[in-house]
């Protein structure tokens, strides 16, 4: 195993590290609480301190999947229903894709429910269009409601589902709230049933931490959580003084995690970078050999054998060289 492919393993290993670093971190109630405050109407303007309370249980991170038939779960236990988002361990269920964090939020009025996923994602993907997978998500959220959240045809129980995508490295900081909307096209019948089932919150960050103010706290506390710039001190000095966050030890330890794979990645990546130079820099050396075999009149096979490359190797070099 060469250098090069030795330094991509450590670098991938790393870098899966720091994503599930993240995850715990942005799963946090009081950093959940303040993504609400700012993406979910109800809560809109809270305090995030007064909203931690409506946020249910601990947060499910990298364990809903939602492959068809899994995101719900439900079992009869002398005639109950016990019901539960599916938790199918990672040992069993090994590449399953999953939904990065996933809770239930109480509304004020202490009775109705709302379903939140956050999906965080290191920049816009380019083998797919990013808006497209968020609209897959949000719907898994809603159909996998049946036989968990309502039963039958009971479709007026159906819980509002909010998916809120962090997407990094974007040129420029933004929100964008996706929904449904009425639209009359003939006459003005009231449909009856609730439109705001279906939301999709798109937040982007930008490389540059932003000011301090209404418009980009959101950004600010996010680009902070996320940075690979900032130390481990410079964090927790913004989202304590800043936020008013309580620096508890799961934060502290996540956060001096997280820096510490910044660094190593980076440290792999100059590595990687270098190995490659070296290799390009062998390759070529190599092709001035045997080029100038070439030209000393060493037939194409002699070549070859001296330096222990195949025949077709060697023609594709002096051939490139002839096109020059």
């Amino acid at each position: 195993m060469n250098t090069e492919f030795k330094n991509a393993i450590k670098a991938s290993d790393k870098d899966a590290q720091y994503d599930a670093s993240a995850k715990r971190l942005l799963g946090q109630k009081h950093i959940l609480a303040h993504i609400l405050t700012k993406t979910v109407d109800e809560f809109r303007g809270m305090n995030p301190k007064e909203v931690i309370q409506y946020i249910e249980g601990t947060p499910y991170i990298s364990r809903v999947s939602i492959e068809q038939g899994l995101t719900n779960s439900f079992y009869k236990i002398n005639s109950k229903r016990i019901v539960g988002f599916n938790t199918e361990s990672e040992e069993i269920n090994e590449g399953m894709v999953r939904f990065d964090i996933v809770f239930y939020v109480r509304m004020k009025d202490g009775l109705s429910q709302i379903i939140i996923n956050v999906e965080a994602q290191k920049n816009e993907p380019t083998e797919y269009e990013i808006l497209n997978r968020a609209i897959f998500y949000v719907s898994r959220l809603i159909s996998s409601q049946k036989e968990r959240d309502f039963i039958n045809s009971d479709y007026d129980d159906i819980k509002k589902v909010y998916s809120i995508w962090v997407c990094m490295n974007m040129d420029e900081n933004t929100m964008t709230h996706i929904h449904l909307i009425n639209e009359d096209i003939i006459g003005s019948y009231e449909w009856k049933g609730k439109i705001d089932l279906f939301n999709i919150i798109m937040i982007g960050l930008s490389n540059e931490l932003p000011i301090y103010d209404e418009t980009y706290k959101l950004h600010r506390l996010l680009d902070t959580l996320l940075s690979k710039e900032l130390s481990a001190d410079d964090k927790l000095n913004i989202i304590e003084k800043e936020y008013d966050i309580p620096i508890e030890e799961n934060l502290r330890k996540d956060v001096n995690i997280m820096c510490n794979l910044s660094q190593g990645i980076k440290e792999d990546g100059i590595a990687i970078g270098k190995a490659i130079g070296e290799t390009k820099g062998e390759a070529k050396a190599e092709a001035r050999i045997i080029l100038n075999m070439h030209k000393n009149g060493f037939t194409i096979e002699q070549i070859a054998k001296v330096t222990d490359k195949d025949i077709e190797d060697v023609k594709s070099i002096i051939a490139g060289n002839n096109r020059e």
